[in-house]
């Protein structure tokens, strides 16, 4: 591409690629795209964007053009790699002059300055860093900034690389830049504090913005540049000297007007100094540890005592707090339980930290942290008036810990409670004690203090099991609390229903349960919304293992239909989201008994899918209280299936968006309502058109899948197979392709579950897979899992299609080109030798019965193993046979008579339509009908038959004596 010529045609592209209508951008970006692996075209969009005289967007849209093409095309590797010559060229009109006047296009460039330099820096661009120092030393404000912006995005560009061989070469160049960045920080620093005190505050602001980019420069040198820090001395200087910065910077707070753009920059600075000791500490605890004493005594003494007010703003106590709360939970601090264990270092670092955590301190932090950070602002007072559940959401989880003040003062108050424990919960108990009785209404911080001690210990729930009799606590004084009505009251009301929540699951006497359940009943008669919220967050106290049904059901009809109510007044997609799980705990719990009162729900649940189209969350949500409807409503759920079947459809459909979302609880669900289906209806029949994809998949929801398919089988195995049997063969044999052992036998499972519902239809509709199966048999398949499924899936065709193993046994012998006596006589001595890979007793029994149905035979490979077939069978008698107590006979303990309803105790679920299906099947399958007892008998009965007494007698003698005499003492009485 010629410069000259194509200069202008570029130009004119890019001028239409950034127009509005879709008929001039969309060509000329079909053309932009077909330029990008032209030689020159880079050069000249270089030379686009460099030219300050053109059109602001046409030069963006053109430096976002290379940047682009860096990512693509700059590695040597790539495809359509650009050559050596222009890259060269390039590099060095990126260079050339740092003076870009507007500030979005000069972050742009910056940024793809670093692109490049990631890629070549300093191998073939040894002259970046170089050109770079030297621009920021320049007297023109405009270049001088624009260098350091590149020199920042640079730095931090190099720091990321890990490769060993990157990260050194990253050690080199911090050692060569490293005197010169800290005095160029120290130089503007001082500069911004001169002008702050002549009150130029324009030109402070200037100099603020360079020493922020010459900060975060020597951030990323600081943490990532040294192997082992703390043995350079300008390092640590420059650590030590941040304390004292900070202090400047905190003191010329109060000097700068609040809304000012120096303002904002001076509170960025602030945090980024923070950031530089966070980072550090992360990356390189043991160097850190002369910073210890001095992290420790700044920030405490900013957050904790007065020497703070008037300067600290909410981020920087968040961030104070996050440096104490990592030198705190550290693990290099922490020594050994053996001290002679531990490393120099650690124990160092411990005694550190021990001398400055005296009991005063601890003290002080602790009560500072409940009666100051822990106490409800104006603000939080009034949103909880006027949107409470919005105050709630936020309340319960809405920021993370690290940016947010209230949960950050949270996290500091558990970690530094559980680190000290024995100190601090005299110090919690005793401001607990000093709370005991009634609360003056009209005293307003004497509620809030309460609320936060309250929260306190909640918090500390753990800790404090053994140092609170918790059970008395609730008797004496908890439950008269959530009793108390008064309007200022709310925020006890709402801390002790929260209170409860975190003790629950630590120390809550069952029998306490029914007082604890009309408490509950009572908040949500009276509607205090945000107490229920808040108790929601906690969940609903169904949801243990200390649950007892008996105790709940007197309170089931109202609780239901009040938690219903509330779901329906709620707005928040994150409220209805607990609302609906507290509701699936219920029902889960209750199973059955909820059937009476789930009506209202049940309506309501189409229309809350409907509104949350755009909220997947909260289908999410729904899909979860579906699924327990479901198990809770049995065979009745068939009534849900209008709205049940579409959601499943859309949930479990690859093609469709929110399936990235809904697809592992959508097949959830989809598997309940199979097992509760009393019967299969077309639209579930229809819905398995979406199995072939989740089969192509191969994702984690695969066992869901299959577990999906054997409910079509064991539900209506003739007309689902009739309809997909093809489909889902093909699918299996590319899954067998390249699939996990475990994948494996889970489609091997599917195969022997349809021969054992379908014996006769079966093997033809598998017949693909079927070869497969013999081969692995004959050559001794390794892992014993997948023998055994083999041998169940060979056991019931030789056992229940005789016909089709022989035109089986033929197919092989011609396919292995084979005599068929030779392939049978593998096949046994295989199965004989392998028969220790079956473990579940239903297998092994149908392996005996199996192989002793080529009984009675003439065949002399038969025969021939007959020893060990007979040693299979009695090892099947051993493993069904039981002794009646009684009559001192044998009886096989597998075969069953008739049908029983199962019956579940209270701790058990109930059966599924699906558990009995299994158990009607169970009464056709020879496993469970036929005596093993009598099969071997009748068996050796016949084979004496077709031998004649001599003939048999010389075939008993080919068994061990010792199976003979167990064989003829399981056959007593025949």
């Amino acid at each position: 591409m010629d410069l000259n010529s194509a200069s202008t045609v570029v130009l004119q592209v890019l001028t239409q690629a950034t127009n509005q209508d879709t008929a001039v951008l969309k060509p000329a970006e079909e053309q932009l795209r077909q330029w990008e692996t032209q030689p020159g075209f880079y050069s000249v969009l270089l030379n686009i964007f460099t030219n300050h005289s053109l059109d602001v967007n046409v030069r963006w849209l053109a430096v976002l053009y290379f940047k682009n093409g860096i990512d693509r095309y700059w590695r040597r590797v790539a495809p359509h790699a650009l050559s050596e010559e222009e890259k060269t060229t390039l590099r060095a009109g990126l260079i050339t002059n740092f003076n870009e006047p507007v500030n979005q296009i000069a972050t742009q460039i910056s940024v793809l300055i670093a692109k490049v330099a990631r890629v070549d820096c300093p191998r073939q661009w040894p002259e970046l860093i170089p050109t770079l120092v030297e621009s920021v030393k320049v007297q023109d404000d405009l270049q001088q900034h624009r260098a350091l912006l590149t020199f920042y995005h640079v730095t931090k560009t190099l720091a990321s690389k890990r490769l060993a061989a990157d990260r050194k070469l990253f050690y080199d160049l911090t050692s060569s830049i490293y005197s010169f960045t800290c005095s160029l920080w120290n130089h503007h620093t001082d500069t911004f504090l001169q002008q702050i005190c002549t009150g130029d505050e324009a030109a402070a602001a200037n100099s603020l913005e360079r020493t922020l980019l010459s900060l975060k420069v020597l951030r990323k040198l600081t943490v990532h540049g040294f192997v082992e820090p703390h043995w350079n001395a300008e390092v640590m200087g420059f650590l030590h000297a941040v304390f004292e910065r900070l202090k400047q910077f905190l003191q010329c707070s109060r000097s700068i007007r609040t809304e000012s753009i120096c303002r904002d920059r001076l509170e960025k600075t602030i945090i980024l100094f923070t950031k530089v000791l966070l980072n550090f500490l992360d990356q390189h605890p043991f160097s850190f540890t002369a910073l210890i004493q001095r992290s420790l005594e700044f920030s405490v003494s900013y957050v904790f005592t007065e020497a703070g007010e008037g300067v600290v703003f909410e981020q920087f106590i968040v961030q104070c707090m996050n440096l104490i709360k990592m030198i705190v939970k550290n693990y290099a601090y922490k020594p050994s339980k053996n001290i002679e264990d531990s490393s120099p270092e650690t124990l160092e670092a411990h005694k550190i930290k021990t001398a400055f955590f005296t009991y005063p301190t601890l003290m002080e932090i602790c009560r500072r942290l409940v009666t100051h950070y822990f106490l409800l602002t104006k603000e939080e007072l009034t949103m909880w008036e006027e949107d409470p559940e919005s105050f709630t959401v936020e309340e319960t989880g809405g920021d993370s810990w690290k940016y947010s003040l209230r949960p950050c003062t949270e996290v500091l108050f558990i970690d530094i409670f559980h680190e000290y424990n024995q100190t601090l919960t005299p110090v919690l108990l005793e401001m607990v004690h000093s709370l005991q009785g009634s609360t003056n209404m009209e005293n307003t911080n004497a509620i809030l203090i309460k609320d936060a001690v309250y929260n306190a210990v909640g918090l500390a729930a753990y800790e404090l099991f053994d140092s609170v009799d918790f059970d008395q606590w609730f008797k004496n004084q908890l439950l008269a609390e959530l009793q108390v009505s008064h309007d200022r009251y709310k925020p006890i009301r709402r801390r002790v229903i929260w209170l409860i929540g975190q003790w629950i699951s630590v120390k809550f006497k069952s029998d306490l349960r029914p007082v604890l359940y009309e408490a509950i009943r009572n908040l949500l008669q009276d509607r205090d919304l945000v107490s229920l919220l808040f108790f929601l967050n906690v969940y609903l106290p169904v949801d243990d293992f200390e649950f007892r049904t008996d105790q709940f059901l007197p309170y089931l009809e109202s609780m239901f239909t009040l938690l219903f109510q509330l779901l329906q007044e709620v707005t928040q997609c994150d409220t209805k989201m607990h609302v609906l799980h507290v509701l699936s705990c219920v029902i889960e719990r209750v199973n059955m008994q909820i059937r009476p009162y789930v009506g209202c729900l049940v309506q309501y649940l189409p229309l809350l899918w409907k509104q949350s189209e755009e909220h997947n969350m909260l289908r999410c949500a729904i899909l979860t209280t579906l699924i327990h409807l479901v198990q809770g409503l049995g065979a009745d759920s068939k009534n849900l299936y209008p709205f049940l079947l579409p959601v499943i459809q859309l949930s479990t459909d690859v093609t469709q968006p929110p399936h990235v979302y809904l697809l592992e609880d959508g097949l959830e669900l989809w598997l309940v309502t199979l097992e509760n289906s009393p019967c299969l209806t077309p639209e579930l029949l229809r819905i398995f058109q979406n199995m072939s994809a989740l089969l192509e998949l191969s994702s984690e929801n695969l066992k869901n899948c299959f577990k999906i398919i054997n409910a079509y089988i064991f539900l209506s195995s003739s007309e689902f197979l009739q309809m997909y049997a093809a489909d889902l063969c093909r699918s299996f044999c590319e899954l067998l392709k390249d699939i996990t052992t475990e994948g494996q036998v889970q489609v091997l499972k599917v195969v022997e579950n349809v021969l054992k519902v379908n014996p006769v239809l079966g093997p033809q509709m598998f017949q693909p897979l079927l070869p497969s199966v013999f081969r692995g048999i004959i050559d001794g398949e390794r892992y014993p899992v997948v023998m055994s499924t083999y041998l169940g899936i060979m056991g019931r065709v030789l056992l229940q299609n005789a016909r089709f193993f022989s035109l089986l046994l033929s197919q092989m012998a011609c396919e292995l080109g084979q005599e068929l006596d030779q392939i049978l006589g593998n096949m046994i001595e295989m199965w004989v030798d392998r028969m220790d890979n079956i473990t579940q007793p239903e297998r092994r029994k149908l392996s005996a019965l199996a192989l002793l149905s080529l009984l009675p035979s003439l065949n002399s490979v038969i025969q021939d193993k007959f020893c060990g077939i007979i040693n299979i069978s009695v090892e099947g008698l051993h493993d069904v046979m039981t002794e009646d107590s009684e009559t001192g006979t044998y009886k096989d303990c597998m075969l069953m008579s008739h049908f029983e309803e199962p019956k579940a105790t209270e701790d058990e679920e109930p059966p599924t339509e699906q558990d009995k299906r299994k158990k009607m099947l169970a009464l056709k399958d020879p496993v469970h009908t036929v005596s093993l007892q009598q099969f071997i008998y009748e068996k050796l009965k016949a084979q004496q038959e077709l031998l004649g007494e001599q003939g048999f007698h010389a075939l008993m003698e080919t068994v061990d004596t010792e199976i003979v005499t167990q064989l003829q003492e399981f056959l007593q009485g025949f």
